[in-house]
């Protein structure tokens, strides 16, 4: 996702803070239907933290989906990602193209997480 790679014009939307509020109203701009998985894993990374006393799952929860929303924002990324991940979860793990889609699932997240490590 650098700069080479796409087009910042091609984002729909700004990169939100990363917050819970945030993150939220991205979803619902970019990815509508993962609202309520968004909403429960925020509810669990805080049950987590409270039981735990560690700051580390609503951190874990944040950056997740910080990362969630930078290629969803994207849509030539999300396209890429939605088709890899439909491919690895119905190739045949021994079919070379279930690796070539494995990487690209790998490959969207990295650049995403390194995008936002640079922001």
């Amino acid at each position: 996702m650098t700069a080479q790679h796409i087009d910042p014009s091609e984002s729909l939307i700004p990169r939100p803070q990363r917050t819970p509020a945030a993150l939220r109203v991205a979803i619902a701009q970019v990815a509508p239907h993962r609202l309520g998985e968004l909403e429960q894993q925020k509810d669990e990374a805080i049950a987590l933290a409270a039981q735990t006393g560690s700051l580390g799952p609503i951190l874990q929860f944040l950056e997740s989906w910080a990362v969630t929303v930078e290629i969803a924002r994207f849509p030539s990324l999300a396209a890429r990602l939605h088709s890899a991940e439909y491919a690895v979860q119905t190739l045949d793990k021994g079919d070379p193209s279930w690796r070539k889609a494995m990487d690209v699932v790998h490959g969207l997240y990295a650049c995403a997480r390194e995008s936002l490590d640079h922001e």
